[in-house]
């Protein structure tokens, strides 16, 4: 049989070119989609841990910490030079017992690239590295990029960093968010762009479970504070050891300067609805700590809100007792105002052992002195008071010397009386009474500089 042949013409030959390579990509795109929908289902094989590499070199650790965009282009080109471990070694002297000397040893700092550009605000070097791969969410050092941002207050930087997919719940080393470092008032804007990107208001630190709330109020920063409950934070919420945000507040007023600020964030706390008993750590209550830091005005602000002035803490002490222990510490700022005040809130006679802790300072003894019907001895303070006190005050202390176990005047046990009687509403029914005005007065404990 004679073998026949067909003759194709030119545009028939170019038509069956074109459906065969039309049947070729639709098999390769097939193929791609079974492997795509193999991958959805099966776990991707875990990637090798990247072994760090390090740079010691100060050469390039200049360049980043003075922000030499030029020569960061020229040194960091790829994602592993942007990805490299800046490392410094410095020498310390450390107490070696076995010699018996000091003895220098060398530490070891770590951080990133991204880290000291983001920390420093260089934003234009921050860009560069990420765009030439460097790891947004990488923990180098102990801690993040973002971290950095926060602790340093640079806004510009966190904000790339967030445009950049970095997740501002990453955790330090230590176990805080970014949040947990905006501890200062310019980390404000920080605060914001991290919960404007999710970052959890009431997320806790690994160990303390300290969150943003309890760091703002030890800060004093009624801004952050603000904030915070503005985005649902709670003001019951306690540490590990049981603080409130109120506790952490009033514990950190430690200096006269400090007591506006913590006024403001101890009034956004309490109007969001803390409890100003809650006790917290050894049972101390916000105006435990109050009193003990020799905070008038802080403890006015509690005892307005409901806190209870006589309940004691773990070791018995009650809020007059913390206030007598700071008489010492803060007799230059007025610590008899705390003790009056809480005289008036329902505060009882204190121990005698505890007018030691008062007696250099005359004003806070005459007040406790003058809450008894009558006057302990004399031998639990009388030694404690310096003789140039005591010839400086002399009319005062050889008054309350005198009087010790004597029985006082009638009028003064009918004082006693009458604010017993109205126990914590001292404060505001004395004013009421239809009295004399000296007579009112009288019933308020006034300072006369000697007893009788």
């Amino acid at each position: 049989m004679a073998q026949e042949t067909f003759a194709f013409s030119s545009s028939a030959l170019r038509s069956l070119r074109l459906q065969r390579e039309l049947l070729e990509r639709e098999e390769r795109r097939r193929a791609l989609a079974r492997e795509s929908a193999t991958r959805r289902f099966l776990p991707e094989p875990p990637r090798p841990p990247r072994r760090p590499q390090y740079c010691r070199d100060p050469a390039v650790h200049n360049a980043l910490y003075t922000g030499d965009l030029l020569r960061i282009k020229s040194i960091f080109k790829d994602e592993t030079t942007t990805n490299l471990v800046m490392e410094t070694v410095s020498e310390e002297l450390v107490w070696e017992p076995e010699q018996g000397l000091w003895v220098l040893s060398p530490r070891r700092q770590q951080t990133s690239a991204l880290r000291i550009a983001a920390g420093r605000g260089y934003s234009d070097c921050a860009r560069h590295l990420l765009l030439r791969g460097a790891e947004v969410d990488a923990v180098v050092g102990g801690r993040a990029p973002l971290h950095d941002c926060a602790a340093a207050g640079r806004p510009d930087c966190a904000r790339l960093l967030l445009a950049f997919g970095a997740d501002p719940n990453v955790l330090s080393a230590e176990g805080a968010a970014p949040l947990h470092l905006c501890t200062a008032p310019d980390s404000l804007a920080c605060a914001e762009l991290l919960l404007a990107h999710g970052a959890q208001v009431d997320l806790g630190t690994r160990d303390r479970q300290v969150t943003a709330l309890h760091v703002a109020a030890r800060q004093g920063l009624a801004a952050h504070v603000e904030l915070y409950l503005r985005h649902g934070a709670d003001p019951a919420r306690r540490s590990r050891q049981g603080e409130t945000p109120l506790n952490a507040a009033c514990a950190a007023a430690e200096r006269p300067e400090d007591a506006e600020r913590f006024c403001r964030v101890a009034e956004r706390l309490l109007a969001a609805g803390a409890d100003p008993g809650a006790a917290g750590r050894k049972d101390h209550t916000p105006l435990h700590n109050a009193c003990g830091n020799g905070q008038p005005g802080l403890a006015r602000l509690l005892l307005r809100h409901g806190a209870d002035a006589t309940v004691p803490n773990c070791a018995g002490y009650t809020p007059l007792d913390c206030a007598l222990h700071a008489v010492d510490e803060y007799r230059h700022q007025r610590p008899e105002e705390t003790i009056a005040l809480l005289l008036d809130h329902g505060a009882g006679p204190v121990h005698p052992k505890m007018l030691k802790f008062c007696c250099r300072h005359p004003p806070a003894l005459e007040l406790v002195l003058n809450a008894y019907d009558r006057i302990p001895p004399a031998e639990s303070w009388v030694g404690a008071v310096p003789p140039e006190l005591w010839q400086e005050h002399r009319e005062f202390y050889s008054s309350a010397a005198r009087m010790a176990g004597q029985p006082r005047r009638l009028q003064h046990l009918a004082r006693c009386a009458v604010r017993r009687h109205l126990g914590a509403r001292c404060h505001r029914a004395v004013p009421k009474l239809s009295l004399p005005p000296p007579l009112r007065r009288y019933l308020q404990l006034p300072l006369q500089g000697t007893l009788s």
